[in-house]
């Protein structure tokens, strides 16, 4: 069965990435960002060679982001980011088509182990399973 499984971040995560520490983020030196691609390049890696690494990617910052909406007279409204209102987004997600659920959650587990600078906010890793088409998913 093949999953979503995603990582957020927020604005000031990103930020903190660049050097820019905040109340909502601590600033992450060159050797922990060096230590964060090596951790996820490894599970990358692992995935790719068990053959469950269907694809995979990392989002730039919410700044960077495009909102399309619909507005009161039903037309399109394009807003550009950030969106102080929106606290946590995307950051990066897999596509992994893995033999159970027990696999993908064992895989999630590995993702928070991807080491970080003190202070830096603990989200959740959101496995869901993506629905083929053919009923229970």
């Amino acid at each position: 069965m093949k999953y979503l499984v995603m990582v957020q971040w927020s604005q000031a995560d990103y930020e903190g990435m660049r050097g820019k520490a905040s109340a909502d983020a601590p600033a992450w030196t060159e050797q922990e960002i060096q230590a964060m691609y090596q951790h996820m390049g490894a599970i990358n890696n692992d995935l790719a060679e068990s053959g469950e690494l269907v694809d995979a990617n990392g989002l730039v910052e919410p700044a960077r982001t495009r909102l399309v909406s619909k507005g009161p007279d039903g037309k399109p409204v394009i807003t550009d980011g950030p969106y102080s209102e929106t606290k946590e987004l995307l950051a990066g997600y897999w596509v992994l088509d893995c033999a159970s659920l027990e696999r993908v959650t064992e895989i999630a587990e590995r993702v928070l182990e991807c080491p970080e600078p003190a202070g830096v906010k603990n989200y959740p890793v959101v496995i869901r399973p993506i629905d083929d088409g053919g009923g229970d998913v």
